[in-house]
């Protein structure tokens, strides 16, 4: 890897299709147990990939069952019995090991940001925070990202609310983390709206289900993981 420097910048890491491809099988059927076990209602099949892709967990549920007819206030009275029986449901689903799901190069990317002089490395995924965990210590790489850091799925269910989520958590003396320091990386346009909606750098990476052209309103964009480093220096952060 080269010598860039990230200058003591947050760096939030989407999960499905940026860190790990393939994982989510288990995690949309402990979701999709969830709708049905709370909610007693038969939900017909899961959104298409593209669809679901950058939403939240909460949302993704919320669009399911509004489609089966649930009123909106139920909807909000039962999100977190919802949030609870995913996250009790994937553990009992998650695969031993995922470590097979990570995207090729992206553990030389993660020991080379967290060697970065003052960079912080955390998480900012629509997942339930358990359910992110989970997954990514069973991929083996969990321990890059630290607890009580990063924002989840489980702490809005709206993404565009999730940067100033993490930044705050972030910061320093009641301060939020500066936002000309922060960048979010993801692989959908959704990850690109959410970093706009807070004003931090947004880096893309074609590693999902979306190319480059979907993915051009990015400060940066990357064909593969490996091309991460370079995208992030030209940010000059």
């Amino acid at each position: 890897m080269s010598s860039y420097s990230l200058r003591g910048a947050l760096v939030l890491f989407d999960i499905d299709g940026t860190l790990l491809a393939g994982a989510g099988e288990a995690h949309m059927t402990a979701l999709y147990t969830a709708i049905n076990r709370v909610h007693g209602v038969h939900i017909a099949g899961l959104p298409p990939v593209t669809a679901r892709a950058g939403r939240t967990d909460g949302e993704i549920a919320r669009l399911m069952l509004l489609e089966a007819g649930v009123s909106a206030e139920r909807i909000d009275d039962r999100a977190g019995q919802v949030r609870d029986a995913c996250a009790r449901e994937y553990a009992r689903l998650c695969p031993g090991d995922l470590s097979d799901k990570v995207v090729p190069g992206i553990p030389n990317v993660l020991a080379w940001v967290s060697r970065r002089s003052g960079a912080n490395l955390a998480l900012l995924t629509g997942n339930f925070e358990p359910v992110a965990r989970l997954k990514l210590a069973r991929a083996g790489i969990g321990h890059y990202f630290p607890s009580r850091q990063g924002a989840f799925g489980s702490d809005s269910e709206d993404r565009t609310t999730l940067p100033a989520i993490a930044r705050r958590r972030a910061g320093a003396r009641g301060r939020p983390y500066p936002r000309e320091q922060t960048i979010v990386i993801g692989d959908t346009p959704r990850d690109i709206m959410c970093a706009r909606a807070d004003d931090v750098h947004a880096v893309a990476v074609a590693t999902g289900p979306f190319g480059i052209e979907a993915l051009s309103d990015a400060d940066a964009v990357a064909r593969a993981a490996h091309e991460l480093p370079a995208a992030l220096e030209s940010l000059g952060v």
